[in-house]
């Protein structure tokens, strides 16, 4: 007997081909057949809705909201059912003591600080340990974080590595690899990854191929030497040998408008039998970051405690404000500065709520200061703790990366904050209502496949992603006439309409509190 039927629906089944109409019945947790099914201990009619794999967000910040909110009500209720964290180069493993209180305030705008959580892990291992022992109610996929593994070796120094450093970096990246991360993630824009050339990313990236893992990188530049920020990371996954993941791939800021058919066709010249390449992207136009992001390279060579001493300090103030508004910064992608494209969406403390949902250049105009003296005031009020909405983006660039043949979904989501950016609560259904159904960029075959099949290929993930008997029954239910994403940039928490059943734990609209999520660790680094 069937644990479970959903009868009379049109199955999506991520393959790319057309829907057709098909009961799908579930038994310990795979499905069991698609066709006419037998007796079930529970049959739900889903007559007149599509029934897909479930979403795999392949960009996320949920490092620590898995540990705090397990139930990750913001992800599974429009139908994701599995997440890659430790991104853009700094995340929650591996740590030591030092990287540990860097990290938790530097991200404390990406990821939060939930009271009273036991950082007691240090290792992967232990890491993915503790996601395990209070499962999720979704899967989770941990990357190695560059910033991380550079801060635990050379500190945050702006320099190359030395080669005894380099050998450290390459064995504590293995050890992530073979304790069960699925790939390496950088953050080029962000310190201390920033600091590292070329040739010390080939060396780190050669230590995941063994294990099959993918790089995953956040560019040195998405404004102002874009193209040539993509070509670097395309050299050294063609050195290396790892698959190149173009993670929130994007072309944005100001002299970029309508630039990325230059990328697509910079990528549609490699030969795939060289290197593998896929990416992914939120479908939104403005982007999401913690304000101290901008500040230029050497501002951050003494962690977070020595970018608060420059902000204190009136010479070098001044020399950051020279940097960011009269030349371009490294963090702000070489672009100069617009204070009027930057706004305030949290900050750490009751008294800075005021500024919530206000534009720099507003700011600094009720405070009759300059912007820039208004946002170095905010960060060290704030002790960095701000996090920004950047209108930098394009709506055709976004379109034209989004239908990329090897174009997944990711959210980049961030769920900290007053007013955080909706991407976490909206990407996929945004993608099903907004571009699919009501733009008609594309049919239901082709979104289903690029939010569930190929995530779970590139992931390694062979019996998910597809409704086959035989695979995970990761399965999602909604309307194709009445599914929309509700999250708007006023009121980001709010769950999709019209996507009644996620796998065990979405029933009739409602999370059911059940918490099925297992930690997909790398099979290779499992059996090292």
């Amino acid at each position: 007997m069937h644990d479970l039927v959903l009868s009379g629906g049109h199955v999506v089944d991520g393959t790319g081909g057309p829907p057709f109409r098909a009961d799908v019945a579930v038994a310990d947790g795979r499905i069991d057949c698609l066709g006419r099914a037998g007796a079930a201990r529970r049959v739900v009619d889903v007559s007149g809705y599509l029934v897909a794999p479930g979403f795999v967000d392949m960009h996320s910040h949920s490092d620590l909201a898995l540990l705090a909110e397990p139930t990750s009500a913001a992800k599974v209720m429009q139908g994701v059912t599995g997440e890659v964290i430790g991104q853009d180069g700094l995340a929650y493993a591996p740590l030591d003591d030092f990287t540990l209180a860097a990290v938790r305030t530097q991200t404390a705008g990406w990821v939060g600080d939930p009271p009273g959580l036991d950082y007691g892990w240090r290792t992967v291992a232990e890491y993915l340990a503790r996601l395990a022992a209070s499962p999720p109610s979704l899967n989770v996929a941990f990357l190695v974080p560059h910033g991380n593994v550079r801060m635990m070796t050379v500190g945050t120094d702006d320099r190359p590595a030395t080669e005894s450093e380099l050998a450290e970096m390459r064995a504590l990246v293995r050890r992530g690899m073979a304790e069960g991360a699925l790939g390496f993630s950088t953050g080029l824009t962000y310190t201390p990854a920033m600091y590292a050339g070329t040739d010390e990313l080939t060396e780190l990236c050669a230590e995941i191929v063994p294990f099959g893992g993918y790089f995953s990188p956040h560019t040195r530049s998405y404004g102002r030497g874009v193209m040539e920020a993509y070509d670097e990371m395309v050299d050294v996954c063609l050195r290396s040998g790892a698959p190149l993941h173009l993670t929130h791939c994007q072309v944005s800021f100001p002299g970029n408008e309508g630039r990325a058919p230059e990328l697509v066709e910079r990528l549609a010249a490699i030969d795939p039998r060289e290197l593998e390449i896929s990416a992914d992207s939120y479908c939104y136009v403005p982007g999401s970051t913690y304000m101290a992001a901008f500040l230029p390279n050497w501002a951050w060579t003494e962690g977070p405690e020595g970018v608060l001493a420059h902000l204190a300090d009136p010479a070098a103030a001044e020399r950051i404000r020279h940097e960011l508004e009269d030349v371009g910064t490294d963090g702000f992608h070489g672009a100069l500065m617009d204070w009027s494209a930057i706004e305030v969406s949290s900050v750490g403390s009751d008294e800075g709520r005021r500024w919530i949902g206000r534009r720099v250049s507003e700011i600094a105009a009720e405070l009759a200061v300059t912007p820039w003296e208004a946002v170095r005031r905010l960060m060290v009020d704030e002790r960095l703790n701000v996090n920004i909405l950047t209108h930098v983006g394009h709506e055709d660039n976004v379109r034209t990366i989004m239908q990329l043949p090897f174009h997944m979904g990711g959210s980049d989501g961030i769920m900290t904050g007053a007013r955080p950016h909706p991407r976490a609560w909206g990407t996929f259904a945004r993608y099903l209502a907004h571009y699919t159904r009501d733009e008609g960029l594309f049919g239901w075959p082709e979104i289903i496949r690029k939010l569930s099949a190929l995530p779970n290929l590139r992931l390694r993930q062979f019996d998910r992603g597809l409704l086959r008997p035989g695979f995970r029954a990761d399965i999602v239910v909604f309307d194709p006439d009445g599914v929309r994403d509700t999250a708007s940039f006023e009121n980001p928490r709010q769950h999709p309409e019209g996507m009644p059943w996620v796998e065990l734990v979405k029933d009739d609209d409602s999370h059911t509190g059940a918490r099925p999520g297992e930690v997909l660790r790398n099979p290779l680094g499992a059996a090292a």
